[in-house]
């Protein structure tokens, strides 16, 4: 199956909490960086997750946000250190490359958003990633 989800980050499930509805799945990247996806309850039984699970982590472009420095007082659980390795401006939108230990991720934000920020390569950011945001696939 091919995706239009550029965000495909490979690691290992450490960890489930169920509820009732609704699961946290903490995965270990592959650079060592933790990170928590909320799923269904159903999903995470379909996909036979448990600890030691192989996995890819998903993440649209759309749902990367970008500091930059480490955000505290922020529900969003998921803020992986990086560095900007590209940034492609076009009317109103950009797309913002970052490397995080273990592999890429793409950020689509505003072309004010890199103004403000002064994005360019070799800034180092913050992905911010919610948590219901990341789907996972197994390997």
């Amino acid at each position: 199956m091919s995706l239009s989800i550029r965000n495909q980050i490979p690691g290992t499930v450490t960890a489930i909490t169920s509820g009732e509805v609704m699961s946290t799945v903490k995965v270990r990247l592959t650079g060592g960086q933790e990170i928590t996806a909320a799923i269904t309850l159903e999903s995470a039984e379909e996909l036979g997750l448990a600890a030691g699970a192989a996995v890819r982590a998903l993440v649209k472009a759309t749902e990367v946000s970008l500091a930059t420095a480490p955000v505290e007082g922020l529900s969003i659980r998921n803020q992986l250190p990086g560095t900007v390795t590209d940034v492609t401006t076009g009317g109103a939108m950009a797309s913002v490359k970052v490397a995080v230990e273990g592999g890429e991720l793409t950020s689509a934000i505003t072309k004010d958003a890199v103004t403000d920020l002064a994005l360019a390569t070799g800034t180092p950011v913050v992905a911010l990633i919610k948590a219901t945001e990341i789907s996972l696939a197994t390997a």
